[in-house]
């Protein structure tokens, strides 16, 4: 039997652990527990605050479907999703590689195949732009037949997800570059939106007195045998949220304008964003996914 005070408790938490067979999970119990009960300790936590942040874990579990995933958006706006971005970023992105951003809550598996020069907005309209490029590797070789996912909101600033039927998919889609590694494919200018407001992150953010934006944005997945998959997001420059995203997703080298006339631009008379893309050589370091169907996580039924 032990008496335990407030000191105590953390060393006798560890002991208790420390026949985890798993040394992975046993290395990250600890050092869960050890920061916890510092952060309790730091903060002088009450049991009526205590209760107050179960009630809100709670809340956030109960708000996430198989279409929306409250805990990714609890992640992004808390900063963690960036910082464990950046840290995969650390174990093998090549320096010339594309800097990576956030997968998001709004991903989505099978996304509808489209052809080169297709569109990915079947449903919504709005001012029409045309994205355009090039994959490569770190030394400027073309990766033939790269393999993109991409998916963003409307010009209502809405996601397929939030918008109508979330079973219908729009404004997203997967086509795959030619045996030179260019892409091009037509969409709408996308909207800045708010994240998800009408639940616990929601108020937590609004508490906290942050406009909860995100900038005008479009989500790229690009995936080649033998190269380290790339995780990304090309922001809109004439946002008024680009330098104050609520998620921390913006990197300056991934900012983009649509202009109209570039000379090398595949559908005259539209505007269009000309963006190469440099993939990094696989490492063997995991996956960079810092984000989630919604439906992996929660499934339907």
């Amino acid at each position: 039997m032990q008496d335990l005070d407030a000191n105590d408790i953390t060393d006798a938490v560890i002991e208790q652990m420390a026949q985890t067979p798993d040394a992975r999970l046993r290395e990250i119990m600890e050092a869960a527990v050890r920061h916890l009960h510092a952060f309790a300790r730091e903060v002088k936590l009450t049991p009526e605050e205590w209760l107050k942040g179960i009630a809100t874990m709670t809340a956030v579990g109960q708000a996430c479907t198989p279409y929306r995933q409250e805990f990714i958006l609890l992640s992004d706006v808390l900063g963690l999703s960036r910082l464990v971005n950046a840290m995969h970023d650390a174990t093998g992105r090549e320096e010339v590689g594309t800097e990576t951003s956030l997968l998001g809550p709004f991903f989505r598996e099978s996304a509808p195949k489209v052809a080169l020069g297709g569109t990915i907005a079947h449903i919504k309209t709005g001012p029409e732009i045309v994205l355009f490029g090039q994959v490569t590797d770190a030394a400027g070789k073309p990766v033939p037949h790269a393999q993109m996912d991409v998916w963003q909101t409307g010009a209502d600033g809405l996601y397929d997800l939030q918008a109508h039927d979330p079973s219908v998919m729009d404004m997203r889609g997967q086509l795959n570059c030619d045996a030179e590694g260019r892409y091009h494919f037509r969409s709408v200018k996308p909207l800045g939106y708010p994240i998800p407001m009408d639940g616990p992150v929601g108020d937590l953010v609004t508490r906290q007195n942050r406009h909860g934006f995100r900038p005008a944005h479009i989500h790229v997945l690009i995936s080649a045998p033998g190269y380290r998959e790339l995780v990304t997001a090309l922001y809109f420059a004439d946002d008024a949220h680009v330098d104050s995203d609520t998620v921390f997703g913006v990197s300056a080298s991934l900012v983009i304008q649509e202009q109209l006339g570039l000379p090398d631009a595949p559908i005259a008379g539209v505007p269009s964003i000309r963006y190469d893309f440099t993939l990094s050589l696989d490492t063997g370091s995991g996956g960079g996914r810092v984000g989630s169907d919604p439906s992996r996580l929660v499934p339907a039924g």
